[in-house]
C-alpha cells in the first residue's frame, strides 16, 4: 500500500495549504518537465483541485477535458468553463454528450446497468478526445489519501481507468496523500471559488441515481431544477455549511393530484437531507417546518411534472444515502 509520510503535516491552514502548492509545483514541474498532461475535469473538488494545481505549475502543458453526460446539478458544468477556460485560463475541451449519454441510458432502469453505462461511455468519449491530441505523455488524477486506503483504484469520472492500451501515460498525482479537508484548503488557497471547493459529495453516474429508474429526460430535469430549489433555500437559510448532504429524488411513479382545479397525474419530489463523517453511516437532519412548507410550495409551483414532496426521514443504516 502507498502510505502517507510520516513527516507530512496535516494542513489545516492557508499557510501550510500555501507550503504544499510550493512543494507540489515544484514536483510537477521536474516529473513533467516540458511535456503535455491531460485530465478529466469534472468539476469535483478533487480534479478542480488538481487542474488549479497543475495551471499553476505548467499552464498551458495542461489539457483539461470536460465531458458533460447531462446528468451534472443545474449550473455546473457552465461554472466549469467560466472558472477554468475564462478565469484561470486553462486549455479546456468541453465535450456536450448529452445526447450520446441519454440515447444509451434510454429505457435502462437497473441501477447497475446505469452506472456501467455511464462509465464505459465516460471512458470511451474522454479515449475520442484524448485520441485527437499530440504530445501527450501524462495522466493526471485526482486520487486522494482515503481511495489508496480503500483500494478502490481510480475513481470514475474524475479518474480515467480502463483506457485502451494506446492511451496508456504516466500519471501525476499531487494530491494523492491529502485527506478531503486538506484538499479543500489547498483548493482555497489556489483562489477556487467556496462553491466548488465546498462541493458536497456526489456520485460518479450523478443525477442518473437520483431519477429513479430508467432516466427520461423530463424527469432528469425535474431532478435537476428540484434540487437546484433545494440548495438555493438551505444557502439563504444558513444550512449549506450545516448539512453534510442534501438533494432531491423523482422515483418513476406518479400519483394524483390537482392543479387550477384539474387532477393531474405526476410525480413526487422526495428531498433526503443527512449528516456523515465518512458515509459509512448517517442521520437526518430535522428541517424547520416553516422552511419545508417553503420548499414544497417552490417545487410543485415551479417543477414542472411534479405534484408533490416527500421528506426522507430514514437514517443508514436501515437505508443507504443514495436511492439508487
Amino acid at each position: 500500500m502507498d502510505k502517507r509520510p510520516e513527516s507530512m503535516a496535516r494542513i489545516n491552514t492557508p499557510a501550510l495549504a500555501q507550503a504544499f502548492i510550493a512543494e507540489q509545483i515544484e514536483a510537477i514541474r521536474a516529473q513533467v518537465g516540458d511535456k503535455r498532461v491531460l485530465l478529466a475535469l469534472s468539476g469535483g473538488v478533487d480534479s478542480s483541485v488538481v487542474a488549479a494545481l497543475l495551471i499553476r505549475a505548467i499552464g498551458k502543458q495542461l489539457v483539461c477535458v470536460h465531458v458533460n453526460h447531462g446528468l451534472l446539478r443545474k449550473g455546473e458544468p457552465e461554472q466549469v468553463v467560466q472558472v477554468f477556460r475564462h478565469e484561470m485560463g486553462a486549455e479546456l475541451i468541453y465535450v456536450d454528450a448529452v445526447d450520446r449519454f441519454l440515447d444509451k441510458l434510454s429505457g435502462v432502469a437497473d441501477p447497475e446497468r446505469k452506472r456501467k453505462i455511464i462509465g464505459k461511455e465516460f471512458i470511451d468519449v474522454f479515449a475520442e478526445e484524448a485520441k485527437k491530441l499530440s504530445g501527450i505523455a501524462f495522466l493526471a488524477q485526482g486520487t486522494i489519501y482515503p481511495d489508496i486506503l480503500e483500494s478502490v483504484g481510480l475513481k470514475s469520472h474524475h479518474n480515467v481507468g480502463g483506457l485502451p492500451e494506446d492511451l496508456q501515460f504516466e500519471l501525476v498525482e499531487p494530491v494523492k496523500y491529502l485527506y478531503k479537508d486538506e484538499v479543500r484548503q489547498v483548493g482555497l488557497a489556489l483562489g477556487l471559488p467556496e462553491s466548488m471547493v465546498y462541493r458536497q459529495p456526489f456520485p460518479g453516474p450523478g443525477l442518473g441515481v437520483r431519477c429513479v429508474g430508467a432516466i427520461t429526460r423530463d424527469r432528469l430535469e425535474a431532478v435537476r431544477e428540484s434540487d437546484a430549489i433545494l440548495r438555493e433555500e438551505f444557502a439563504k437559510n444558513g444550512l449549506q455549511g450545516k448539512v453534510w448532504q442534501y438533494f432531491t429524488i423523482v422515483p418513476d411513479f406518479t400519483s394524483t393530484g390537482i392543479c387550477d382545479g384539474k387532477r393531474t397525474d405526476a410525480w413526487p419530489v422526495v428531498i433526503r437531507a443527512v449528516n456523515s463523517v465518512d458515509a459509512t453511516s448517517a442521520t437526518i437532519e430535522e428541517i424547520p417546518y416553516a422552511l419545508l412548507h417553503h420548499i414544497t410550495a417552490r417545487i410543485t409551483s415551479e417543477v414542472k411534472g411534479v405534484n408533490r414532496v416527500l421528506y426522507d426521514l430514514t437514517p443508514k443504516a436501515p437505508a443507504t444515502i443514495e436511492w439508487e
